[in-house]
């Protein structure tokens, strides 16, 4: 399969027709104001990663982010991540995502929170990021390089638009056995669209892309507490506003599979943040 017919496949997984109207309406079954939000209130539906909000304030806190830091979140979906960073911190945040639906949505989202002056978004490529070189102090990769299969190149991208001394925050689910892992997933419903890398392989193109580990840890063990706990206290029926409207169907066996799969020691969760020289 060429780039494009897999950048395609990745982009439709993700896709979910009429997403800004569903997410909306569900705001407004859970009692809040669509016109008016605080960045908490989407956190149910926008922290698509593991560990959730809590997750994004640790990696960001670890990462040293503060007002003057600007930020590009590659592959930062909806803009979760990208909207509590600006709001706790006061950064600028750039996301890019493949999904156009998503960037359209955030994009939205981002307005109805009153922070556009603060998060923008671009609709683009990873491994083709439309900007210049040194353009950031910081970039944010959370949950986005398991589908993406040539890592040496988007860590060398990664690098390219860091300025010196600049900072890649990274939180990703990686290999940890040679055993496959059970789909679906949350970023791929079958195989085909994972690339899963074991941990010590992406530490080395990491080195090799010229960044250097600050920090380093293993958090799978907190990721499957997290699993865990989130699937204990599913209610049935789901509320409106959840992760449901990404996944569809896929939602709960998603779910099951990632902590099915840190039991049974097929993936890993790290976390890192790394400085360019």
């Amino acid at each position: 399969m060429g780039p494009q017919a897999l950048n395609d496949r990745i982009s439709q997984h993700y896709h979910m027709p009429n997403l800004a109207t569903a997410i909306l309406q569900a705001l407004q079954e859970s009692g809040k104001n669509p016109n008016r939000l605080d960045v908490k209130d989407l956190a149910p539906v926008d922290q698509f990663h593991t560990g959730g909000r809590h997750a994004t304030l640790e990696l960001a806190q670890r990462a040293g982010i503060d007002a003057s830091s600007k930020v590009l979140d590659l592959g930062g979906g909806l803009g979760g991540s990208a909207r509590t960073l600006a709001a706790e911190f006061g950064c600028e945040v750039t996301v890019l995502d493949l999904t156009p639906v998503y960037a359209q949505t955030g994009a939205l989202l981002t307005r109805r929170c009153g922070l556009e002056h603060k998060v923008r978004f671009v609709t683009g490529n990873a491994l083709q990021p439309p900007f210049p070189a040194a353009s950031f102090d910081l970039v944010w990769l959370q949950h986005c390089s398991m589908n993406i299969a040539d890592k040496a190149r988007l860590f060398g991208e990664i690098a390219l638009l860091l300025r010196p001394g600049g900072r890649l925050a990274l939180h990703e689910v990686v290999a940890h056995s040679n055993r496959p892992p059970h789909f679906p997933l949350p970023w791929a419903a079958e195989p085909g669209s994972s690339f899963l890398q074991p941990a010590e392989d992406m530490r080395t193109l990491l080195a090799a892309a010229g960044l250097t580990e600050a920090a380093w840890l293993d958090a799978s063990t907190a990721a499957a507490r997290w699993f865990r706990n989130r699937l204990a206290s599913l209610p049935d029926p789901l509320p409106p506003l959840g992760l449901q409207l990404l996944l569809g169907d896929r939602f709960r066996p998603a779910l099951e599979n990632m902590l099915r799969n840190l039991e049974e020691g097929r993936i890993a969760v790290v976390a890192a943040v790394l400085e360019r020289a």
